[in-house]
């Protein structure tokens, strides 16, 4: 998959079949409309192109609502669209000024004269351009003079679905990381780099690989305890991992800490994926560090006995 930076970088894509939208978490309705475009290009002998807007048009128009947390940072969508197997990702920069765009305007600069686009495939509702004024009947009415064709994926076909990245959202919010799982057609997951912390999980002999993530607008779950598999130098590795503030321990800050199973390599500064399996229990203040060692040795039990069939 090729991205482009910027509609100023495109270049000429023979029959363009494009869709639009922020795609966040690239779950199962987003797919509905992918794998149609994917399929329609192949049918017609032409590419297919998402064409998405960063940062999330709710971070520009309401900069002081800081509760909107992502499923996907940029990089993990365009990953996600390559798997789907999109052949361009144009990334426009979502502005204030761009916002003000009349739908006309964005049709006419973006669609006709930078995609040269042969057909749109856009979700129930979609809209473009200043206060949503682009809707599909607009779209459909002027096709003509546009140059290109255009569907709406019905209704039905997304309610049928029955996925929002809201609802996903909800799930990981109360911890039901193998709903949020179902919802998005894979396990939900977490990049960051490994960080030094106390080694307080060393002295209970369950190391930890303390992961701090870069991006503030990434959704991290509910805290507490989970299952889940790390990846790190290429390799899968079955773990547990908790957040939370480690009240035992006095702790202050929410931190995120992963103890690999049967693993000593050093990977401090090295970026590691998590994908979450299940959720184990809250997070609570034991009455001593061997309370909790014991705790932790339960945990380990339960996680690697969830674990085989992975």
């Amino acid at each position: 998959m090729v991205i482009i930076e910027g509609h100023q970088a495109i270049p000429d894509i023979q029959n363009a079949i494009v869709t639009s939208g922020t795609f966040d978490g690239v779950h199962f309705g987003h797919q509905k409309i992918l794998k149609k475009i994917v399929k329609t290009a192949r049918e017609l002998n032409g590419k297919s192109v998402v064409l998405t807007f960063w940062p999330h048009p709710r971070f520009v128009l309401f900069p002081e609502e800081k509760t909107l947390k992502l499923l996907s940072t940029f990089e993990e969508k365009a990953q996600l669209l390559e798997e789907v197997g999109i052949d361009y990702l144009v990334k426009v920069e979502f502005t204030k000024a761009f916002s003000q765009l009349s739908s006309e305007t964005f049709i006419q600069n973006m669609l006709v004269k930078k995609l040269k686009t042969k057909k749109l495939i856009i979700g129930y509702d979609h809209r473009f351009g200043k206060n949503r004024s682009g809707s599909f009947e607009y779209l459909k009415e002027n096709s003509e003079r546009f140059g290109f064709e255009v569907e709406e994926i019905p209704r039905q076909d997304i309610d049928d679905v029955g996925v929002s990245s809201t609802k996903i959202r909800q799930a990981l919010f109360h911890g039901s990381v193998d709903l949020a799982a179902e919802f998005l057609g894979r396990q939900y997951s977490l990049t960051g780099q490994v960080v030094k912390g106390k080694r307080i999980g060393t002295k209970l002999g369950f190391p930890t690989a303390n992961v701090q993530v870069k991006e503030d607008f990434k959704l991290i779950p509910k805290d507490g305890a989970y299952i889940v598999q790390v990846k790190t130098g290429g390799k899968w590795h079955k773990a547990m991992l908790n957040i939370g503030i480690r009240p035992t321990v006095g702790g202050l800050h929410r931190v995120i800490e992963t103890h690999i199973f049967d693993f000593n390599e050093q990977i401090y500064d090295q970026t590691i994926q998590i994908n979450f399996v299940k959720y184990l229990r809250e997070e609570k203040k034991f009455d001593s560090l061997e309370d909790l060692k014991a705790q932790l040795q339960k945990d380990k039990v339960v996680a690697l006995e969830l674990l085989k069939e992975y």
